[in-house]
């Protein structure tokens, strides 16, 4: 894989990564561009990728998973649409560069944010503590079905696909607040789905499709049933 010089100007890559790639993919919220020009990317993948950080690319970060095309992390937030003083529930912590973004932009709220991999969670509060950011809760769990320990939440960013959306799944439209947005990819590839789930009533939720993506499913998500003849 080709990489960038190693004197790159990370302030003018992190401006053309926004106005190259998220910019024309529909990101067009001045909060969510602004954040993303202030966390450094570069300083949240890892090392071995910091002069790729800003290519269009989904980077592998370990244990199978990957960091979202900056792309795509701009349209999760642009429709999760995270206020001040929301209270954010993020699953997969995987570097901590998302729960940054989310961080800034609950920047009166707080941002609870829960992987399955410790090593993760580790390296993640190491990087968030070292730029400052401190209204961020990281906890080593298995999330994939649900987790309502700091519920309601305003906001809930899936970082990793669910092939399926079980019953198990209720457990997180359940967990919004009333207004509350979720934000998950569903699906196996190569067809898969961005959603956004909001809730509109004590048991009603409403969903839109947004854009077809790839990701990494969560690790024990469950799969769809194969029919062996």
């Amino acid at each position: 894989m080709q990489t960038l010089m190693p004197d790159v100007n990370f302030e003018l890559a992190r401006r053309n990564m926004i106005v190259q790639q998220v910019r024309p993919w529909g990101v067009l919220d001045d909060r969510v561009l602004e954040a993303m020009q202030h966390i450094p990317r570069e300083d949240f993948v890892p090392a071995q990728y910091r002069n790729l950080a800003f290519t269009d690319l989904e980077l592998p970060i370990g244990q199978g998973e990957v960091m979202m095309a900056p792309k795509v992390v701009g349209r999760m937030l642009q429709a999760l649409d995270v206020q001040p003083r929301d209270r954010v529930l993020e699953v997969g912590t995987g570097t901590g560069y998302v729960t940054a973004l989310l961080a800034r932009l609950a920047e009166e709220g707080h941002v609870y944010s829960v992987d399955i991999h410790s090593e993760f969670t580790a390296a993640a509060r190491q990087r968030l503590s070292s730029h400052g950011i401190r209204n961020v809760s990281l906890e080593t769990a298995n999330a994939v079905n649900g987790w309502d320990a700091h519920e309601p939440y305003d906001a809930i960013a899936i970082t990793g696909s669910l092939p399926v959306l079980t019953d198990s799944f209720q457990r997180f439209r359940d967990s919004l607040a009333m207004g509350g947005r979720l934000f998950v990819v569903a699906g196996e590839a190569p067809t898969m789905e961005a959603i956004l789930i909001v809730r509109t009533g004590e048991a009603e939720w409403r969903s839109e499709g947004l854009f077809e993506t790839v990701l990494p499913a969560l690790q024990h998500a469950v799969r769809p049933r194969r029919f062996v003849f």
